[in-house]
């Protein structure tokens, strides 16, 4: 395995990770869980560290498509730029759930109150890390790109239409 499918495996952690977590989230605080917040936190942190890996694999990733026929070399860099302000938003939801951790675990008054923000940068994270794995997508998916090229119709099912 090299550093390219490690971008391609791990890129789906920050996206899934930061909804995941934000629904946990909100049903720790539907049902005042204060485990259930602790774990949603735990997602949050996981999905930041997924962020920096992959953002960080990215550049094998572009390496190794770069030369391919029909590539586009500004979608790479789109998707690059993209990538950047999901990782710095990824890196602001984990410190705000070690902050949230924190406060969660000392039983601090201001933790319920945090949550909610917690809950807001999770949503905003999303956002922008679902928005950089689209445009990671239109890369080599022309199925998501919308390039696709129509199959001929086969000879048999022209035959067919026309008796």
């Amino acid at each position: 395995m090299n550093q390219t499918h490690v971008h391609l495996l791990i890129t789906h952690l920050p996206i899934f990770g930061s909804f995941l977590g934000a629904l946990v989230l909100l049903h720790g605080l539907y049902s005042k869980s204060n485990s259930t917040i602790t774990a949603a936190y735990n997602v949050f942190i996981l999905a930041a560290i997924g962020a920096g890996i992959a953002y960080f694999t990215g550049e094998a990733a572009e390496e190794s498509v770069e030369h391919l026929q029909g590539i586009s070399k500004r979608l790479i860099h789109e998707h690059e730029e993209s990538a950047l302000v999901s990782l710095i938003g990824l890196i602001v939801l984990g410190v705000a759930a070690l902050i949230g951790l924190f406060l969660n675990i000392s039983k601090a008054p201001l933790s319920g109150a945090f949550s909610k923000v917690v809950l807001v940068i999770a949503l905003l994270s999303f956002v922008l890390i679902a928005r950089t794995g689209y445009m990671g997508g239109q890369i080599r998916h022309s199925e998501v790109s919308g390039n696709t090229i129509e199959a001929a119709p086969l000879q048999d099912a022209q035959e067919e239409h026309e008796d």
